[in-house]
């Protein structure tokens, strides 16, 4: 663990478990709970580091095996490391290659000693170890490093998540073991599919490692809402509490607030953006597909209230962006998705702070976010 992270649990929320904390690292302090936007390439799409920063954001997440893949951790190091590339001053959380060993099993074959991908790029062989992966994002030189673990999708056997999630612990263990970026913390990360016992277990043996941090991985990857608030519910109070618990790829605005009220203190996903460059936006009232024919002369923008580039439009603009195929409205609305996450957030941690996160969440429900 790095003693250049320090976790301090401001306010916990006396009908939940909603949590109000701080994270503190080299780079800047990140107030939680928290959305990290997804720079899987070293680029939020479509958006330039300071669009990023007056979206609110404290903290961005970069991706091990696509920046391995494509420049080359060797290239980024030479040039100073993934902060200095691509020009973001704040913490920078990158993940393992992990996921990708989920999202293109029909290119990986995984064994005891890791995983071996063909690339998606030009099809060449890619051998990703715990011990590579580390030393991969030691020279990405990112403040928070992910172990290396395996995902299995769900629904599966019991037996298969089991020996995914064993492995899973292997593989913490040896991530642990390297000597990587000087100030650069470890999170381990809980497997288990929808086993709550299996869940309890991992989180209860990941809990006793010295690891800075503890995500929650393997869900939003094709069970329900219900279940993975269901997983959550007995995952995080198995998790140390003066420690930051991070839940992986999560996802719709909703799916975020019920995290909170679980315990999650971190939340990271491509949603925002992905959706944005689909031209659906996020509301307090519920998403608006701003390709709609209703939107043609809505001389009214997307919010009001909120400060984005986009919601200094009409709805009927953005909508003629999208129609005429302009890279502008893409980019509008993946500013707006963000600002719009992290108004969530910030909301959420007043409410926290004022006991009311429960009330208010029960409200957000009924309005349909």
């Amino acid at each position: 663990m790095s003693d250049s992270l320090q976790f301090e649990l401001l306010h916990q929320d006396p009908h939940s478990l909603a949590r109000l904390g701080r994270l503190a690292t080299p780079r800047g302090q990140v107030e939680t709970p928290a959305f990290m936007p997804v720079g899987t390439l070293g680029t939020v799409k479509g958006l330039t580091v300071e669009q990023i920063k007056s979206t609110g954001a404290q903290v961005i997440l970069g991706n091990t095996y696509h920046l391995a893949l494509r420049p080359g951790s060797e290239l980024i190091e030479r040039l100073g490391g993934l902060h200095e590339f691509m020009g973001w001053t704040g913490p920078i959380l990158t993940d393992s290659g992990g996921f990708q060993i989920f999202s293109l099993a029909d290119r990986a074959k995984i064994s005891e000693e890791g995983a071996t991908f063909q690339s998606h790029i030009d099809g060449r062989k890619f051998h990703l170890t715990p011990e590579e992966s580390m030393l991969i994002q030691s020279r990405l030189g990112s403040d928070i490093a992910m172990v290396l673990d395996h995902v299995v999708e769900l629904p599966a056997q019991r037996e298969l998540i089991e020996d995914a999630m064993h492995r899973s612990t292997r593989w913490a263990e040896r991530c642990l073991a390297i000597n990587n970026a000087t100030g650069q913390a470890k999170f381990a990360i809980v497997q288990g599919g929808l086993e709550p016992d299996l869940r309890q277990q991992h989180a209860q043996t990941l809990g006793q490692m010295p690891f800075a941090g503890f995500a929650i991985g393997g869900l939003s990857v094709g069970e329900t809402p219900a279940e993975m608030y269901r997983i959550l519910d007995c995952t995080t109070q198995h998790l140390p509490a003066d420690k930051p618990r991070y839940l992986m790829g999560v996802g719709r605005p909703i799916d975020l607030l019920e995290g909170i009220a679980r315990g999650v203190d971190m939340f990271d996903c491509v949603m925002p953006t992905r959706n944005g460059r689909n031209a659906l936006a996020f509301t307090w009232h519920g998403a608006l597909r701003l390709r709609n024919a209703k939107h043609a002369e809505d001389r009214a923008p997307i919010d009001d209230q909120c400060p984005c580039l986009a919601c200094r439009h009409s709805r009927a603009y953005i909508r003629h962006l999208f129609m005429s195929g302009e890279m502008l409205g893409p980019i509008l609305l993946s500013h707006h998705n963000l600002t719009f996450y992290q108004g969530v957030m910030r909301e959420a941690r007043q409410q926290i702070a004022q006991n009311n996160f429960l009330d208010w969440l029960s409200s957000v429900r009924a309005a349909g976010l």
